[in-house]
């Protein structure tokens, strides 16, 4: 399964960033005191989910100390199963619990919106073959929306434009200041061969933006029983459709049944709980071959 890790630029500042905030100007007090010995332990999962942010976790282990080695025994986008054993981390005792808390940090956040965002891709695809997929929105937090994403693409989902000069794309906010046929024409004469997408949150709006000929639609805060109506509208139109406006796991199903293409969840990202995973010492790293 390929494409899940985000860019190493953005693996290495983000893990930087994180670490002077753990680590602090002084090191760490307490992992100082011990003595030099090395040390084995296991990455486990506490409960079942599905796993994403290897490249983060490895990352801390090796700012910290490069000599900590790290043996991945799970992929991201990997199922993992309570208790399972994901990695098996190996090094000087204090820098292993140096980096400890950084890397399960990244680990149980990203593993938690991979876990989520494949809950939402199995109910869409209860619908059946052809049913819509599911997308991630803007909706991340400030510095680790790359991982983020990457975490979407391992639970499963697909990535909606990563920031604002991707594509041009008019919400009801900015339909606020300009027509939507003002709007989709303005967008050919200055920004040529970028995708236009258009908010709709009412029918007319659909049509306003066919008859516009815009490149996608995003059906904001509609019924499943509007959506088969715009989508009813749209046939015979090259344009991509997506429904959004808190859709809930238990309405999934539903909407992907539409015809649309798409169903954008801001939720995956933004309110996606932590996997719970923890670091175990090893007394005999012999018992690691037995789990």
């Amino acid at each position: 399964m390929a494409g899940f890790d985000p860019p190493n630029d953005t693996v290495r500042a983000a893990v930087h960033q994180a670490l002077a905030e753990d680590v602090g100007p002084l090191g760490d007090l307490t992992s100082s005191l011990l003595p030099p010995a090395g040390i084995t332990a296991r990455v486990v999962a506490r409960v079942a989910g599905r796993l994403a942010g290897r490249a983060c976790a490895t990352e801390a282990f090796r700012q910290v100390d490069p000599s900590v080695t790290v043996e991945w025994q799970a992929a991201d986008g990997d199922p993992v199963s309570s208790g399972q054993t994901l990695a098996v981390v190996s090094g000087p005792r204090a820098s292993v619990l140096t980096a400890e808390r950084t890397a399960l940090n990244f680990l149980s956040h990203l593993s938690g919106i991979a876990t989520e965002v494949s809950r939402y891709a199995a109910a869409a695809a209860s619908a059946g073959p052809g049913s819509a997929r599911i997308r991630d929105t803007r909706k991340t937090t400030p510095g680790l929306r790359m991982l983020e994403k990457a975490a979407v693409r391992a639970g499963g989902g697909d990535n909606h434009r990563s920031g604002l000069s991707d594509w041009v794309m008019f919400k009801d906010n900015h339909l606020a200041g300009i027509s939507i046929a003002d709007g989709v024409a303005a967008a050919r004469r200055y920004w040529p061969g970028r995708i236009v997408y258009v908010e709709c949150d009412r029918i007319g709006q659909v049509d306003e933006a066919l008859a516009a000929s815009a490149d996608a639609l995003l059906l904001d805060n509609m019924t499943p029983a509007q959506v088969r109506a715009c989508v009813t509208r749209a046939a015979g139109h090259s344009c991509l459709l997506e429904v959004s406006g808190g859709i809930t796991l238990d309405a999934v199903a539903q909407y992907a049944a539409t015809g649309v293409d798409f169903i954008s969840v801001g939720r995956i990202t933004n309110s996606a709980p932590a996997l719970d995973i923890a670091l175990d010492f090893v007394d005999h790293p012999t018992e690691i071959e037995d789990r």
